[in-house]
């Protein structure tokens, strides 16, 4: 996996939507707080660069369906039978045994993961990811009608004769800011305790990569119109102390869609942040994305 990765980053990943539905909820809506504002579920990203680093980059990923021969879903300790075969030891020679397992997974040392199968593991993960909130100033949420092909069979009015209709609903225009945090400590324990290695670089660049490219790769009909817009990785020092707030309520977008880090780069010059900071990478389509108050030392790179 090569080197291990020590540093603690901190940043946030934005996605764009437009006339889509980057999250429903289970009524198909597009999400949204008690104050009319839409959110996203740290959920859905991460399904997002879970599905990349599997169809992309071939990894083994363990939290992501699959399907038996008679195409019911498996469950955790099929899974782990899925990727690894069986595993007949008992007792604490299990736990070990998953849990090494597990942690060869780049999903389970990136996100962590609870197991609760044929022993109980919980997993504290590297990379910890919040919800995503529009910080748009508007939140315009439309449905429209469509047309199934298909009728009812068990419709009995007079319309039963008549093909089935339905309705989708979706976001005019969205720009939800996910905050996230990493910290390679918190698998630092399990990885110990198996003779694993820990977090290493090259998880960190697919980690990277995903959060760039893992929403815009993940296309459907309802998805459609959702992208990644722009990552912004804060690195700090090896044996940086510091603790930075979320990003989310500091990121703003302007009617014309510009991108304001005023707020962010204020914080991150501040004198007793500013010295504690490896590098900041950030991240976005220069043709396509406006960024205004960038980061002071910021490296751009086209996302």
């Amino acid at each position: 996996m090569g080197n291990t990765f020590k540093n603690r980053v901190f940043g946030c990943a934005i996605v764009k939507s437009i006339n889509s539905n980057y999250n429903a909820d289970f009524s198909h809506q597009p999400r949204t707080l008690p104050n009319g504002i839409v959110y996203a579920t740290d959920k859905v990203l991460k399904y997002s660069i879970r599905n990349y680093w599997k169809k992309v980059q071939g990894e083994t990923v363990f939290y992501s369906k699959s399907l038996t021969e008679d195409m019911s879903p498996r469950t955790l300790d099929e899974t782990l039978e899925l990727h690894f075969g069986k595993i007949e030891d008992k007792g604490n020679s299990l736990r070990l045994k998953v849990l090494k397992n597990l942690l060869s997974c780049i999903d389970v040392r990136v996100f962590g993961g609870t197991y609760a199968g044929k022993t109980n593991i919980s997993i504290h993960g590297a990379c910890q990811i919040t919800h995503g909130v529009n910080r748009f100033g508007e939140n315009v949420i439309y449905s429209e009608q469509i047309m199934s092909p298909f009728r009812n069979p068990s419709e009995k009015s007079n319309e039963s004769t008549m093909t089935t209709l339905g309705s989708q609903s979706k976001l005019q225009e969205g720009h939800y800011v996910h905050h996230f945090s990493v910290n390679p400590k918190n698998i630092e324990d399990d990885t110990n305790r198996v003779g694993s290695e820990g977090l290493s670089e090259a998880d960190i660049e697919k980690l990277k990569e995903g959060l760039r490219k893992g929403v815009t790769y993940y296309d459907s009909s309802a998805k459609a119109g959702t992208e990644n817009e722009l990552l912004l990785w804060v690195q700090l020092k090896a044996d940086s102390k510091i603790v930075l707030p979320s990003f989310v309520e500091l990121v703003e977008v302007k009617e014309d869609r510009t991108i304001d880090l005023k707020l962010i780069s204020d914080l991150l010059a501040k004198t007793d942040n500013s010295k504690e900071i490896e590098k900041i990478e950030l991240y976005y389509n220069k043709g396509i994305t406006k960024v205004a108050n960038i980061p002071n030392g910021a490296i751009e790179i086209d996302l």
